[in-house]
């Protein structure tokens, strides 16, 4: 079964320079990617070819590749949050908005990845999240909370608070 991911041109153009990670997804996979307009999957399993989607998309947000192959496997999943639905049609709203959850000299981003022991991507319109399923849903629910206008320190509480009731 053939499918495909569309990926901004700013990262087609990474990854038609720097083509390791196809490379290193048709090794690790079986798979058979081909870069035209957008990036082509031609794949057997539709679990494996769901989960490759997964990785091209990740990358496709602003992932490095290693990141990015975290999603090969099941322990972790991505997880796109559209900035837009907050920032309303404002470019300059949205740019705030990108500027709370990144924090000065990337603190709060920072905290976050450390804290829910996720990775986070903030790339064009979104923040994009990789992680194990409850860091995932934790920093996800943090980061709406910073878009929503709460308080950094209430965020971090918060975040300590429902990881420790996740690890337990």
């Amino acid at each position: 079964m053939m499918d495909f991911v569309a990926i901004p041109d700013e990262r087609m153009k990474i990854l038609r320079k720097e083509k390791k990670l196809v490379k290193k997804l048709e090794d690790l996979t079986g798979v058979k990617i081909k870069l035209a307009e957008n990036v082509e999957i031609e794949c057997e399993d539709s679990i494996k070819l769901m989960r490759i989607k997964s990785v091209i998309k990740a990358f496709g947000r602003g992932f490095d590749s290693e990141d990015a192959l975290y999603l090969l496997d099941d322990k972790y999943e991505l997880c796109i949050i559209d900035a837009k639905d907050f920032a309303g049609k404002s470019t300059k709203r949205l740019e705030e908005l990108r500027g709370r959850v990144i924090g000065t000299k990337g603190k709060s981003k920072a905290i976050i990845e450390k804290i829910a022991d996720v990775k986070l991507s903030i790339y064009g319109k979104t923040i994009s999240i990789i992680g194990e399923w409850d860091g995932v849903q934790c920093a996800r629910q943090a980061v709406c909370m910073l878009l929503e206008g709460r308080k950094h320190g209430g965020v971090y509480k918060f975040l300590e608070e429902n990881i420790k009731k996740t690890k337990y």
